[in-house]
């Protein structure tokens, strides 16, 4: 009896719960159905929806290929000693800019001083020989017939002797003024200096491989990047019609960097990656870019003249593809069913299905349907160069 009280109570409930569940449902779905007949009625009362439009344009619209880079020095040198000695003088600042022939270090000059005193001094040991060497012989040309010809050769030959060897003193006076200069450590380059590898005082050997600093030339600077092999046909027509246009980005894609041109495609193709190696050039005049930073880069390999362009929010993607409402003179809108190419910069080419001076809906398509009134107003515009209206970058 227990039992079937307790079966009966529960059945109870659960029909309960089901019948308020089934009023609730039915409650919520007459709610929709009242909304959707509500704003059916209000499209049929034909009470415009509100939406923002751009204009149909015609217009020049560069095509750019992206890709990912990193900067290095035009070009960059280890700067090592010639000789061997003390370092008694480091004349530089780590992180300086530097000019070609800039003193960088020091090395204790005494000893090549000294070699240079001393083929000096050898010259002129020679010079006072060869001079007195040609007053014999003209004391033995003088004497004639009193003078063996043997003296006389053998003069002669001795003031040969000695001309050469002045010539080599002159050499190694050379080759000592020049190792004399090696002490003086200068910059081969304009760059900026890395950080120092050697400290004063220390002493210093020309076969070892260790520099006393590492320069890197910023202007110019080139960023090395790729593109797929696919592109390469493209790039060099670019490259042979003159120099295309590279702009460098920072890595969002968003802040201009630098612009520069594309000065080199690799000789051959990464056949690993498919893809080919570009070396662009950049003045670099502010020094934005850096050696070993990484940059979006767009590279100009064409420009279509006189493109369709409309704002990217203005192209839809549908079950039956691509389409973009457009804003009749009767202020109602149409669907077109559109074709796209390249988009770049909030901009899109459209090949078909658009023309020039129509106005598309850029914004509140999603409560628009095919002969809807609207009430426009012309959306906001931003330059399709990545900077914004004040001339900033984006």
């Amino acid at each position: 009896m227990s039992r079937s009280r307790t079966f009966g109570w529960t059945s109870l409930v659960v029909v309960i719960a089901l019948a308020g569940g089934y009023a609730l449902w039915h409650h919520k779905a007459a709610e929709h159905k009242s909304a959707d007949n509500s704003r059916g009625h209000t499209a049929a009362k034909g009470q415009p929806v509100p939406v923002s439009i751009a204009t149909v344009e015609k217009s020049n619209f560069p095509i750019y290929l992206t890709g990912l880079g990193t900067v290095q020095g035009f070009n960059t040198v280890v700067v090592r000693t010639r000789v061997d000695g003390q370092i008694d003088q480091i004349a530089f600042k780590e992180g300086q800019l530097v000019k070609k022939g800039d003193l960088l270090a020091h090395i204790d000059p005494r000893p090549f001083q000294a070699a240079l005193d001393q083929a000096k001094a050898k010259k002129a040991q020679d010079q006072a020989s060869l001079a007195n060497a040609n007053l014999d012989l003209q004391r033995y040309t003088k004497l004639g017939e009193f003078a063996t010809r043997q003296q006389t050769d053998t003069q002669r030959s001795t003031v040969q002797q000695l001309t050469a060897q002045i010539a080599a003193d002159d050499a190694a006076i050379s080759n000592a003024q020049t190792q004399l200069d090696y002490t003086s450590i200068r910059a081969p380059i304009a760059g900026v200096t890395g950080f120092r590898q050697v400290d004063q005082g220390n002493i210093v050997n020309a076969s070892t491989q260790t520099g006393i600093v590492t320069i890197a030339q910023i202007e110019p600077i080139a960023v090395i990047f790729t593109a797929p092999e696919e592109q390469l046909p493209q790039i060099k027509d670019a490259l042979a019609a003159g120099s295309p246009k590279t702009i460098a980005y920072s890595t969002d894609g968003k802040r201009v960097l630098s612009e520069g041109v594309l000065a080199l495609i690799n000789n051959q193709v990464d056949t690993t990656s498919g893809t080919i190696r570009l070396k662009a050039v950049f003045e670099n005049k502010d020094h934005v870019l850096w050696p070993g930073q990484s940059v979006a880069t767009r590279l100009l390999i064409s420009t279509l003249e006189n493109a369709v362009v409309v704002p990217d929010d203005a192209v839809k993607h549908g079950t039956s593809g691509l389409y973009a409402y457009i804003v009749n003179q009767d202020s109602k809108a149409e669907l077109r069913k559109i074709k796209i190419g390249q988009s770049i910069d909030g901009k899109t080419v459209i090949e078909d299905g658009l023309t020039p001076g129509e106005r598309v809906i850029v914004a509140g398509q999603y409560r628009v349907q095919p002969g809807s009134v609207v009430a426009t107003k012309v959306a906001d515009s931003e330059p399709s160069d990545g900077k914004t209206s004040d001339g900033k970058a984006r």
